[in-house]
């Protein structure tokens, strides 16, 4: 499976114009940055945004720039978030601090207390998301200071040994982890969301149902694992491709806004 299908973009900062604003949430790199961006009206909340790609330095944050648009049009604000990525600094355990940090910024962006903490991410991004909702004082960046009020994965890579054991990405997982989980090195413990659950909040895993990117196989295992532990995880099989959930025009995006609070 080739890496190029797990992000269509390219490293390509995300837009900035009008209502948009750059914001470093850290200062150690020039990745640790998000893109706030504010509805015309008074926001319902905040979205953070987490893309995907594997992990990987080529796929940046702009892949999300469209269903940011449509999540202003709205009523959310939005941060879209970049981070450290594998080949430009990234890998365990610094692209998971970058993402507990982006997180943990959110109250001082001015729009918290309007509303829900949510935290959206697609494929690589649906694993930062969903591992950052079972975050601990031991996992990377610490005890979380935000506690998202919902957490959506799309397409998440969600198990990550049995990513590492499918090969998927051509071997992504041992970018992003250094190791493989039979090295006995306890960094698996503390990054895969499968091993960490239950989640501290509700987690959907949005799967499209004709995925050939991340199988869907990956959502099932963590909605499995996470309701055995005594969490309450759902899964919802939407239509489409790996890339329709990112689609604001596509069918399944329909359904995803259909999983925001206050629906």
């Amino acid at each position: 499976m080739a890496l190029s299908a797990c992000g269509a973009g390219s490293r390509a900062p995300s837009a900035t114009g009008p209502g948009l604003r750059k914001i470093a949430y850290a200062e150690d790199h020039r990745d640790q940055y998000g893109v706030l961006g504010l509805p015309t009206g008074t926001p319902r909340g905040t979205i953070v945004l987490l893309h995907g790609g594997y992990w990987l330095d080529q796929y940046g944050a702009s892949l999300m720039d469209p269903i940011a648009r449509d999540l202003r049009t709205r009523d959310w604000a939005t941060w879209n978030v970049e981070y450290r990525r594998v080949g430009a600094g990234g890998g365990y355990p610094r692209t998971l601090a970058d993402v507990a940090a982006a997180i943990d910024t959110v109250p001082t962006l001015g729009v918290a207390g309007t509303g829900p903490v949510v935290t959206l991410g697609h494929s690589a991004g649906g694993h930062l998301a969903v591992w950052a909702a079972s975050r601990t004082s031991n996992t990377p960046g610490g005890a979380p200071r935000v506690r998202p009020a919902r957490t959506i994965s799309l397409s998440g890579v969600l198990d990550l040994t049995a990513a590492w054991s499918e090969g998927l990405g051509n071997g992504a997982v041992i970018g992003l982890m250094g190791s493989d989980p039979r090295a006995g090195s306890s960094s698996y413990a503390l990054a895969d969301p499968t091993r960490l659950v239950p989640a501290h909040g509700p987690v959907t895993a949005i799967h499209a149902e004709q995925d050939d990117v991340v199988p869907l196989t990956q959502s099932r295992a963590y909605v499995a694992a996470d309701t055995a532990a005594g969490g309450t995880a759902q899964l919802v099989v939407v239509p489409g491709g790996h890339f329709d959930l990112i689609d604001p025009a596509s069918t399944a995006w329909s359904r995803i806004v259909q999983q925001l609070p206050g629906r």
